[in-house]
């Protein structure tokens, strides 16, 4: 009887083996994660939303009326202009890793190829991730925002004097030869040039803002200063829009800076308190240093302090606790304030909306404060031990970025001045780039 009973345990054993191991197989694949899905859809939108309509009307606030539709215009341009070279092979670009090694230095440390251009690798079951948790064509529509920012940002520096025309072959030139291949060196992985360095840059501090800032201050170099600058009144036309913006820009800012935890969980949290405060921080030390170096507090000035904390805490986001973020915020926004003022005055350059001011110069102070508040003594949550090596690693990343970024966009600027031109007639400056180049106005009366 008892023998009977085992060898019938032993046959329901033997049958139910095949499906435990089915079972187990099944539990090994990659399953996506619903909630991982969603906030990275939502992270995705945020971050569209910083630049149409975010960045058009922050930026279009600050022009004068008559050229309120040219830099909105050109928002909307580089959005749809940089989408398709994004899909054509901006992304293969910028994250195919066919020939990259872990501690090894070779052409595709600098940049990826074409194997995933045209998106051909992207299925509708795909999966990436950490774990591969969401499908890949939301981190390929992800990171496509990045990439529509960061030349829109560029804008900013040259507004109220490029030609349209040229500001669109500017703008595919630049993405191909430095944004790509920026973002494949700090971002790809194992292999690529600045990820083996170890150089921190979370969300885009190196990649967007210093690469961006950067091309900004040489476009304002190259151009030259707009007509009757800095004699000439240029007073912002509509700063409701400029405050409006910047609102946009700071909600958006946290798909921007929390969603490149690429997942939702406790890094996206602590990446969205930072943001919270290193932006406050940054804002209320432009405004203070305002109202005690010129007498008053304004609207621009705090809009401005808004977009310098935001900067600066961009890549440091996932690696600094809140104290780490409070100083950073106030630090930014004090250097901010200066650069866009006093030494802009000084060395007499015309940043138009202060590109390099605020993003240039919060993106290099954010990377390299990024190399102390990372650390767990100072109540970060990298891995840093030695600050003082860490540190020497930002600067080099922040150095390589500003020579490289700074050469390049010379050659590509001169050249298409030689091909085309790159600048408005005085006639048309005088009349605004609205009715001039659109033939339209912003307002009608």
């Amino acid at each position: 009887m008892t023998l009977r009973k085992y060898a019938g345990l032993g046959a329901l054993l033997s049958l139910a083996m095949p499906s435990l191991a089915m079972a187990q197989e099944a539990a090994a694949e990659p399953t996506l994660n619903s909630g991982d899905t969603a906030w990275m859809l939502v992270s995705t939108a945020l971050v569209l939303f910083m630049t149409i309509p975010g960045l058009a009307l922050f930026y279009g606030g600050m022009v004068r009326a008559k050229n309120i539709l040219s830099v909105m215009m050109q928002c909307f341009a580089i959005t749809g202009l940089i989408s398709i070279l994004w899909m054509i092979y901006g992304y293969s670009l910028a994250f195919d890793t066919t020939g990259m090694e872990k501690g090894v230095t070779n052409f595709n440390s600098f940049i990826g190829g074409f194997g995933k251009a045209f998106l051909s690798s992207i299925t509708h079951d795909g999966l990436t991730g950490a774990a591969a948790l969401f499908p890949e064509s939301i981190f390929v529509t992800f990171q496509m925002t990045f990439a529509i920012i960061t030349p829109a940002l560029i804008v900013g520096a040259f507004a109220e004097r490029m030609k349209f025309s040229a500001m669109l072959v500017f703008t595919g030139v630049w993405f191909t030869l430095v944004y790509a291949p920026i973002a494949h060196m700090v971002w790809s992985g194992d292999g690529g040039l600045m990820w083996d360095w170890g150089v921190l840059d979370f969300a885009g501090g190196t990649v967007v803002h210093i690469n961006a800032g950067i091309a900004g201050l040489v476009a304002a170099l190259v151009l030259g200063k707009r007509k009757g600058y800095p004699t000439t009144p240029m007073a912002p036309h509509n700063l409701g829009y400029t405050l409006v913006g910047a609102a946009m820009l700071w909600v958006g800012w946290f798909g921007f800076n929390a969603g490149s935890a690429v997942a939702a969980n406790g890094t996206a949290g602590m990446a969205m308190l930072v943001t919270q405060i290193a932006t406050a921080s940054a804002a209320l030390a432009w405004m203070f240093a305002e109202w005690i170096t010129h007498g008053k507090p304004s609207a621009l000035g705090i809009a401005s302090g808004v977009v310098a904390g935001l900067v600066a805490i961009t890549p440091a986001a996932g690696t600094v606790g809140p104290m780490g973020a409070l100083i950073i915020g106030a630090v930014a926004g004090v250097i901010c304030f200066f650069c866009a003022t006093s030494l802009k005055r000084k060395i007499g350059y015309d940043d138009s909306l202060d590109a390099f001011g605020v993003h240039g110069v919060g993106g290099i102070v954010g990377a390299l404060l990024t190399g102390i508040f990372a650390a767990p003594a100072l109540g970060g949550f990298g891995t840093v031990t030695d600050i003082g090596g860490q540190l020497w690693i930002q600067l080099k990343g922040v150095l390589f970025t500003l020579v490289y970024t700074g050469i390049l966009t010379f050659v590509i600027l001169k050249v298409i001045d030689m091909v085309m031109g790159l600048r408005v007639s005085d006639e048309e400056e005088t009349v605004g780039l609205d009715l001039t180049l659109h033939n339209e106005r912003g307002y009608n009366m």
